[in-house]
């Protein structure tokens, strides 16, 4: 450990630096230089690399004997030597990690590229784009193509002009060497970039690019599920649900407000059975039975004609017809959370449930379903997959306690999802209310089995209480907040009967302005931007984020 090395270690800012450093000292399996080394060659090699000898091969003569048979061969030793010495070397690493970056990844179709599998791959049998420039999707549809093994890519670096920059570097360094000297220097050079360094740093920029395409399609991911979920509820409505099909039939449920099963049953309005009328019959029959308001329609097979019989049917005035998105929804039917919830029923009636459910409320009913399976990204299954669910968790977490959650109606499936509750505490939290009817208030959480303190301050300001005997607990106000929030309305003239009512309007910020914000908040005993948010709640309690969305 010199003291240059040790300057260098500790001046260091990125891992990449680190490892070029570290890099003559890792361990590696045996090379050609290794075996040059044990020929004994070193010596050699470390004057041509020195630029101390103007005649190598008179030097070399030195080192012919028994295990070295020839000069040539003592030559091609040293240079082995030293072509893995320059490709361990940072400062070449780093100036050739600057070319690649500003070239091109050029792809070649393989003998393998001709079979009909092949053709989805097409426009990348023979393409280049910019290693700076390409799109993350196509850059992952070009590493798959290779990974299946119908192309070949490379970065087209010109080998030439990268060894003479390597030379012009290599004398700068020390000085230009003799005509006899030089010659070896340069097939030194040579033979290290196209043995050693154009690999490595190739595969180096591509694991880079992969990096950055992975988080980037990972980023769009998780805005897209994002919207999926955030999508506005249609609400507690009486739902008739189909799950379109032509020859097996659509399988018909009907639900309640509240999303339970009522009846189910299968109409056959389509070929090859076209039972239209009866199915007329069978889903007037059920609407009106029911009360239906809105109609789900999947949006798979048989989806429009499904829509175009619908409207057939002579509904009453005020009952609406919605397309609802099945993706994932053949995973949820046969999932443990399906069979948990309908062990009677088969998969066809689960999957025409979670439809219903999904316009209902689109986030309550899409937790249940593995996020990867909701047709929301592209490439999902070559980025990281780590990095992947990370961010997909991440996602629905921060939805669903963006949205608020119903402690009275919700699945332990959504409330394992609230900040500071697991799935063993969320199950807990239900079995509670199983046994003890609705809750009255949030502080009744402290009651459930295993839920401290610490728990019930995460997640006390995500669950919402309906109806229950404190106004505040129908509201994103956390309990630590509520004393300031009643001495707020105090101040301002207003009562719960307002907030329940929806009674304060705008004009609260102008009364807070003419108190003065800050002296408010000081006097609360609290910051502006909780004051904020609770002035905010206060004039839309209960309010579904969601409803305000398009």
């Amino acid at each position: 450990l010199t003291d240059e090395l040790r300057s260098k270690i500790e001046n260091c800012v990125e891992s990449r630096e680190l490892e070029d450093l570290y890099l003559p000292y890792k361990p590696k399996r045996r090379t050609r230089a290794t075996a040059a080394k044990e020929l004994g060659l070193e010596p050699l090699a470390d004057k041509m690399y020195s630029v101390s000898v103007n005649d190598p091969f008179k030097e070399a003569r030195a080192f012919v004997g028994d295990k070295v048979k020839t000069v040539e061969d003592a030559l091609a030793g040293a240079r082995d030597i030293i072509a893995e010495r320059l490709s361990e070397t940072a400062s070449v690493r780093e100036t050739l990690r600057q070319i690649f970056k500003t070239r091109r990844i050029v792809t070649k179709a393989t003998k393998k590229a001709t079979g009909p599998e092949a053709q989805k791959y097409k426009i990348y049998f023979d393409y280049s784009e910019s290693v700076e420039r390409i799109a993350p999707h196509r850059l992952l549809a070009i590493f798959r193509a290779e990974e299946e093994g119908y192309i070949s890519i490379k970065i087209d670096a010109d080998p030439e002009k990268c060894g003479k920059k390597l030379y012009y570097d290599f004398c700068q360094e020390r000085r230009y060497p003799a005509a006899a000297l030089a010659e070896q220097i340069h097939m030194a050079i040579d033979d290290s970039f196209k043995r050693l360094l154009e690999p490595s740093i190739s595969n180096e920029i591509y694991k880079e690019a992969k990096e950055k395409a992975d988080l980037e399609s990972i980023r769009i991911f998780g805005e897209n599920l994002r919207q999926l979920l955030l999508a506005a509820p249609i609400g507690q409505k009486r739902t008739l649900a189909i799950d379109p099909g032509f020859r097996t039939g659509c399988k018909v449920v009907c639900l309640d407000e509240q999303g339970n099963l009522l009846h189910n049953e299968a109409i056959f309005p389509h070929p090859p059975a076209n039972e239209k009328v009866k199915a007329i019959q069978a889903v007037s029959a059920m609407v009106q039975k029911y009360g239906i308001e809105v109609i789900a329609i999947g949006n798979g097979t048989a989806s429009r004609e499904t829509e175009e019989f619908i409207k057939r049917v002579p509904l009453p005035q005020g009952v609406r017809v919605f397309t609802v998105s099945e993706d994932g929804a053949s995973i949820y039917s046969a999932s443990e959370v399906a069979r948990a919830e309908f062990p009677d029923y088969d998969v066809t009636v689960r999957g025409a449930v979670s439809i219903g459910r999904r316009l209902m409320d689109p986030l309550a009913e899409l937790v249940k379903i593995d996020p990867k399976s909701l047709g929301v990204g592209q490439y999902q299954h070559d980025v990281d997959q780590g990095l992947l669910k990370e961010k997909l968790d991440n996602t629905v977490e921060s939805c669903v306690n963006s949205v608020g959650v119903n402690l009275n109606t919700a699945s332990s499936y959504l409330l394992s999802y609230v900040s500071g509750i697991g799935p063993a505490l969320a199950e807990n939290i239900v079995e509670y209310r199983s046994e003890h009817g609705a809750y009255k208030s949030r502080k009744e959480l402290l009651k459930v089995k295993r839920l401290g303190d610490k728990a019930f301050e995460q997640c006390a300001g995500f669950l919402r209480v309906h109806g229950g005997r404190n106004f505040l607990d129908n509201t994103a106000v956390h309990p630590e907040s509520y004393a300031a929030a009643k001495e707020l309305l105090e101040k301002l003239g207003y009562t719960s009967e307002d907030v329940k009512k929806n009674r304060i309007s705008a004009d609260i910020n102008e009364k807070i302005a003419s108190l003065g914000k800050e002296k408010l908040a000081e006097e609360l005993g609290i910051g502006i931007p909780t004051l904020d948010d609770i002035v905010a709640e206060l004039c839309r309690p209960g309010r579904d984020p969601r409803d305000e969305l398009p």
